[in-house]
Parts: structure tokens; C-alpha cells; sequence
């Protein structure tokens, strides 16, 4: 249920590209709310009748052994435990670089996820691995703004992201303040999301890429998650993500497909290509291959490439090479065949 509370009805917001151009020059609370509030609702039982659709797809051997190799490309492989050590990243970063030992054919994927003061320790891991995917690198994503809860001053959120774009971070994954959404007060969730997309500049100019986490366990309903990811793709998003993988429920095929449904809807209307980023629960090659399915179907093949699809995950690529060799070989390996990083 969402809560409205009295804000000032003119509160100006922090200037974003996006916003301006769609909205106007007057971007305020009350026309932020207003544009939000025009978005067409959700069928929530037609959606869930597509997702169940598009999950229940079979393919062929040929094709699956495709879809195996673009999961491994696009998988952010994870660590996010208070635990985590420089020991355990470089662990993570070798995997990442030699995700199968046994077979150099296996691609690389896509990026590293590690906190913020785990970052230098990434790149220096990864050494000349660390690049973009999309020309075989390996990019260091942070989590940021007070992960998961996203319950701190702004002020921290901005220290917390610029800290980690300085260490080297290539990716920034924040997320939002669900209490400030979900009571109504939209502008504050799009005003952190700007200044957080500022404070991803690095040094040479350029932006790390800034990953929106609208953490979809906790919105409650399908209408507040399509909400949320036009809020956030407006304030200036590069990627809108499902989840920290720390809430219950995290990724599910019908909240990613409304997600992608909205980023195919945003590049109908400006032309912009936004991506999309399911986290949490996705451990399986089966249950990854609905994803690129839905993926191909709603906004097309073109957004099956690193910089604009991802799957957040720790133990799925262990899954997913087990799947590989299978293929490969016609039988399983053993339970000591993939590493665990």
C-alpha cells in the first residue's frame, strides 16, 4: 500500500536530462508525481500469464548450448557477505577470468560485485582482465548507498559511491530508499538517484555505470515496481535491478518481465536503450534460460550483450558449467568439477 504524505507541492528537484525532456522544464514534485501517476496500471494476472508463457518455452540442444555460453557472459558473479576478505575476491576474480579450468573455450563474465572496500582489491585481481565485457574485459561493480537497507543521510550515499568510482569501481549498483517511495515522495527518491549518477563521474570525465536496485521484495505490487523503474530510468539509470539478493522474495520472472516491458517502452519513446539486471534466486541454467527467453521476446536479442542485461548471481555459473560440460560430453561431472570461489 502506498502512503501519501504532504509535500511541499513545489519543491523544485535536482535538474536530470531525462526528466526535463519528458516532463518539462518545471520539474517539481507535484509534476514528477503527476507524470508517475499517469502510468498505465498493471494487468497482474495477464502479466503473470505472459511470464508463465515465456518460461515454459523449450529449445533445442543447439540453441541451448548458445544460451548456456550468453549466461556466462552476462553474469555479475558475487560476493556480498560481511565475511568477504581480499583472499575471497581474488578467489571470486580468478574464477571470473577462467571460469572452467578444463576448457578455455568458456567465456569470461561479464563483471565482479564485490562492497566498496573490496573494489581496489577487484581490480587488482582481475589486472589486465579488468575491462569491458562487451570486448572480453571483466568490469568491477560496487554495491553503494548503504546497501541493502539504502537507510542513510545522502551525504553518506555520496561518499559511499564516490569512495568506490576513485578505488576503480567501472559499475555502481545502489538502491533506492523504499520508505521514501513507497510513503509517496518520489522526489527524494529521484533526487538521491541524480546525485548518486554525479558521483559516479570519475576522474577522466567519464561515468561509471549507474545500476538502480528498486529492491521488488518490498514494493509490494506489480503497479509500485513499474513505477519505480520509470522513476528511476527518468532520474538517469543505466540499468534498473530486481534486487540486493538479501530480501525475500528477490528476482522473479514476472517482476523482470514489467521491468523489461518498461525499458521497451522507454526506447519506444526516446530511443534510449536501458538495461535490466535480475539479482537473487536465479541459480539454475534452467531457470536462467526463461530470463534470456523473456529477454528476446519483449525487447529483443539486441539487449542480450553486457551492457544491457545482466544477471546478478553467486552460484549459478557453477550450475551453468555443469550444464556446459554436459553438453560438451554427453554426461555430468562430478560434485568436485567446479570451483567454488
Amino acid at each position: 500500500m502506498t502512503i501519501d504524505l504532504p509535500v511541499p507541492a513545489q519543491t523544485v528537484l535536482a535538474p536530470a536530462e531525462r526528466a526535463i525532456r519528458l516532463i518539462g522544464a518545471d520539474l517539481t514534485e507535484t509534476s514528477l508525481k503527476r507524470h508517475l501517476d499517469g502510468i498505465p496500471g498493471v494487468d497482474a494476472v495477464g502479466l503473470e500469464a505472459r511470464a508463465a508463457s515465456l518460461g515454459g518455452r523449450s529449445i533445442k540442444t543447439t540453441s541451448k548450448a548458445w544460451a548456456i555460453d550468453k549466461i556466462i557472459s552476462l553474469i555479475d558473479l558475487t560476493t556480498l557477505e560481511g565475511a568477504d576478505t581480499p583472499g575471497k575476491v581474488h578467489s571470486l576474480a580468478s574464477k571470473a577470468i577462467t571460469p572452467d579450468p578444463g576448457d578455455p573455450t568458456a567465456p569470461r563474465v561479464a563483471a565482479v560485485c564485490v562492497y566498496g572496500d573490496m573494489v581496489a582489491d577487484a581490480v587488482a585481481a582481475l589486472g589486465a582482465h579488468h575491462g569491458d565485457p562487451d570486448r572480453g574485459g571483466i568490469n568491477v561493480a560496487a554495491v553503494a548507498t548503504a546497501f541493502p537497507s539504502g537507510r542513510s543521510s545522502l551525504d553518506v550515499k555520496i561518499a559511499d559511491t564516490s569512495e568506490a568510482v576513485a578505488a576503480g569501481a567501472d559499475e555502481i549498483d545502489m538502491v533506492i530508499d523504499r520508505g521514501a517511495f513507497l510513503s509517496g515522495r518520489y522526489g527524494v527518491v529521484f533526487d538521491q538517484i541524480v546525485a548518486v549518477k554525479e558521483a559516479c563521474r570519475r576522474a577522466d570525465g567519464g561515468y561509471a555505470h549507474l545500476k538502480v536496485i528498486l529492491e521488488t521484495g518490498e514494493l509490494n505490487t506489480y503497479d509500485n515496481v513499474r513505477k519505480a523503474s520509470w522513476l528511476s530510468i527518468l532520474a538517469g539509470a543505466d540499468f534498473i535491478k530486481t534486487s540486493t539478493g538479501k530480501v525475500q522474495p528477490a528476482a522473479t520472472l514476472p517482476v523482470t518481465v514489467s521491468m523489461l516491458e518498461v525499458v521497451r517502452d522507454w526506447h519506444r519513446l526516446t530511443g534510449e536503450k536501458v538495461g535490466v539486471k535480475p539479482a537473487g534466486g536465479i541459480s539454475t541454467s534452467k531457470d536462467a534460460i526463461k530470463y534470456i527467453v523473456a529477454v528476446a521476446e519483449i525487447v529483443g536479442e539486441d539487449w542480450l550483450q553486457p551492457h544491457l542485461f545482466r544477471f546478478g548471481a553467486s552460484s549459478l555459473l557453477n550450475d551453468v558449467l555443469l550444464q556446459r560440460q554436459k553438453i560438451t560430453t554427453g554426461h555430468y561431472s562430478g560434485p568436485d568439477y567446479v570451483t567454488v570461489a
